[in-house]
């Protein structure tokens, strides 16, 4: 099977609507949302697109219709060819993709960090949690309107913050750079501070 044309022949005689999508780099493909799933699917086990690279998305800016588009990456790992799906999301205001974590466990990161970065929802995904941001964030700082210089945003961790949520206390683990001991077990080999005497003072009992 060739990278483009065979690829592009078994998923249009059973997704017509699929259409190609400009790339000046492996196939790519604009895919119904709601078929998203199955069009994947065809790739995976008929095409041996084999492995979920990542997942992403695309804010084209307010006022755009549609606003959000989803795009996956996926590698052939027996004919080390790549290939890209994308499907616009059909609700600007509250966009929303059907999740692959059924697929591909591995989409749930991915879906999760999408969610996060973007707020585009995924249906049926088994835990979407923002992964970066912390829960009740008000934003999504990969959409357009959000600015490059980022938001003043109160935070709610009690180790950085005070009563009020203005951050005025130096972040634990200050007093980097940071080392590791070589060797032993991973779980005793989290990184620490050089200088931890900050961390001390905290462990203190008051």
């Amino acid at each position: 099977m060739t990278a483009t044309a065979d690829v592009a022949t078994v998923l249009k005689e059973k997704f017509p609507q699929i259409t190609g999508r400009e790339s000046l780099d492996w196939p790519a493909f604009n895919v119904p949302g709601d078929q998203a799933p199955a069009v994947l699917q065809c790739l995976r086990d008929e095409c041996a697109f084999d492995l979920l690279v990542d997942v992403t998305a695309v804010d084209w800016g307010v006022g755009q219709s549609p606003r959000f588009t989803v795009v996956w990456h996926l590698l052939s790992t027996t004919r080390h060819t790549y290939v890209r799906v994308a499907a616009a999301c059909a609700d600007d205001a509250k966009p929303s993709m059907p999740s692959v974590t059924g697929l591909w466990p591995g989409a749930n990161w991915h879906e999760r960090e999408t969610y996060d970065m973007f707020g585009i929802v995924f249906t049926g995904h088994p835990d979407l949690r923002r992964i970066l941001m912390w829960e009740g964030y008000p934003y999504f700082p990969l959409r357009k309107e959000f600015p490059l210089a980022g938001l003043d945003t109160s935070l709610p961790d009690p180790e950085v913050a005070d009563e009020t949520g203005a951050r005025v206390k130096p972040a634990p683990y200050m007093g980097g750079p940071f080392v590791a001991a070589p060797g032993g077990p991973m779980d005793e080999a989290e990184p620490r501070a050089k200088d931890q005497s900050w961390t001390e003072r905290q462990e203190k009992p008051s």
